[in-house]
C-alpha cells in the first residue's frame, strides 16, 4: 500500500494529490499537464514535495513534519518509462541484471532468467537492444524494473510508443504479472481504453488533484462530477433541476424533462446528468418503444463512421439549433444499417432511466 498526501510547486503548478494505491493496478488517468507523471516522480524520489507525506506501507518514503526525504536509491522503486532506456553497449541479460547490483553473480544471473523466462524473451538473453523489436525491448525494460522486487512498480505510459497488438499483449502479461507477484503498480495513461483494460482501480486527474478513485466500473460508470464525466468521455453531460420528485423524480434540463431512476436530492436543486451515449435507443415512431418516458421526437443533424460503430448527432424538435438541444447517439454498425439509418432525418429517441447518472453540484 502506498498512500501520497503532499503538496509540491512545480513553477507556478500546484500539484496536490491525496490518494491510496493499494495491491494491484491503480491508473493515474487524465489529461496532458494534469500531474500524472509529476506524481510518479514524487513516488520514485526525483520530486520533493513541500509538505505532506508519502508511506509504502509503514515506511515513511517522504514527511515533511520529519525533514525526512529517502533518496530515490533507497526506495525499491521499479520506475518505466515510454522511453525503455536500456543500456545499448550491454545485452538483455546484462540489462536485466543492472537492476539488482547488490546480489551475488550466480542469484543475478538465476533473478535474470527467472524474470526473462516469465516475459517470455528468456531466448534474448544474449542479444543487444539493437537486435531486439520494440516489444521486445519494454519487456526488457520492465524485467529490469521488477529485478529488486520492488515495494511499487511505476510504469509511465509504458505501452504509448507501440503498436495496438503489441500493447494488448503487454497489457495482458502486465495483469497476470501483477497478479503472480502480488504487485503494486501506479500506472499513468491519458487513454481512456488502456485505463479500463488494464486498471483494477482509477484515479482521475485533473489540474494537479484526484478527482476521483474507486474501481474502474464504479469510476465508468458512476462519476462524481461533470468534469470527471467529461473527461471520461461522455458526451452527453446536462445541467437540470430537480422537479416532480413526488411523481418518482425528473429533472427539467435543456433538451426536456427527463425521468430518473436514481434521485436523492430535495426539490428545486441543481444537479449534472451524465447519458451514457451507447445507451440511448434510436426509433422511427414513437410507439417503437415499450417504455414511453425519455421518449423525444429529433432530427438527425451530423453523422460519423467510426468503421464498426456510428455516432450520430441529432437535435431534440422543440430546442433552439443551438447545441443545448443536441444529443449524442453511439449504435453499432450492424445496428445502424438494421434501422436504414442513413438518408433519414426524423426520428425518435429514448433515453432509458436507467442510463442517466446524477451528480450533484
Amino acid at each position: 500500500m502506498i498512500i501520497l498526501a503532499f503538496e509540491a510547486a512545480v513553477g507556478d503548478f500546484e500539484l496536490a494529490p491525496k490518494l491510496e494505491v493499494p495491491s494491484g493496478i491503480t491508473v493515474l488517468f487524465g489529461p496532458s499537464g494534469s500531474g500524472k507523471t509529476l506524481t510518479l516522480e514524487a513516488v520514485a524520489g526525483l520530486l520533493r514535495p513541500d509538505s505532506g507525506q508519502i508511506l509504502a506501507g509503514d515506511t515513511p518514503f517522504f514527511d515533511s513534519s520529519m525533514n525526512l526525504h529517502v533518496p530515490p536509491y533507497e526506495r525499491r522503486i521499479g520506475y518505466l518509462v515510454q522511453e525503455h532506456a536500456l543500456f545499448p553497449h550491454l545485452t538483455v541479460g546484462d540489462n536485466v541484471a543492472y537492476g539488482v547490483p547488490d546480489l551475488p553473480r550466480d542469484a543475478r544471473k538465476e533473478r535474470t532468467r527467472q524474470l526473462l523466462g516469465s516475459l517470455g524473451i528468456g531466448e534474448l538473453v544474449d542479444r543487444r537492444p539493437v537486435e531486439i523489436s520494440g516489444g521486445q525491448a519494454q519487456r526488457v525494460a520492465l524485467a529490469r524494473a521488477l529485478a529488486r522486487e520492488p515495494e511499487v512498480l511505476l510504469l509511465d505510459e509504458p505501452f504509448a510508443a507501440l503498436d495496438a497488438a503489441t500493447a494488448g499483449t503487454l497489457r495482458r502479461e502486465l495483469r497476470r504479472l501483477t497478479q503472480e507477484l502480488n504487485l503494486t503498480v501506479l500506472l499513468v495513461t491519458h487513454d481512456l481504453n488502456e485505463a479500463c483494460q488494464v486498471g483494477d482501480r482509477i484515479a482521475v486527474m485533473d489540474s494537479g488533484r484526484v478527482l476521483q478513485v474507486d474501481a474502474r466500473e464504479e469510476v465508468a460508470r458512476r462519476p462524481h462530477s461533470a468534469r470527471v464525466a467529461a473527461l471520461l468521455g461522455y458526451s452527453n453531460v446536462l445541467r437540470g433541476k430537480i422537479t416532480n420528485v413526488n411523481k418518482g423524480g425528473q429533472v427539467q434540463t435543456s433538451i426536456g424533462l427527463l425521468s430518473v431512476s436514481e434521485l436523492l436530492e430535495l426539490e428545486g436543486t441543481q444537479v449534472d446528468l451524465a447519458i451514457r451515449a451507447d445507451r440511448i435507443v434510436l426509433g422511427r415512431g414513437s410507439s417503437f418503444f415499450e417504455d414511453r418516458s425519455n421518449v423525444f421526437e429529433v432530427k438527425l443533424v451530423e453523422e460519423s463512421d467510426l468503421g464498426v460503430s456510428r455516432i450520430l448527432h441529432v437535435r431534440v424538435c422543440g430546442t433552439d439549433t443551438s447545441r443545448m438541444g443536441h444529443v449524442e447517439i453511439q449504435m453499432s454498425d450492424d445496428r445502424y444499417k438494421q434501422l436504414d439509418v442513413n438518408g433519414r432525418r426524423d426520428w425518435y429517441m429514448h433515453i432509458p432511466s436507467e442510463a442517466i447518472h446524477v451528480m450533484a453540484l
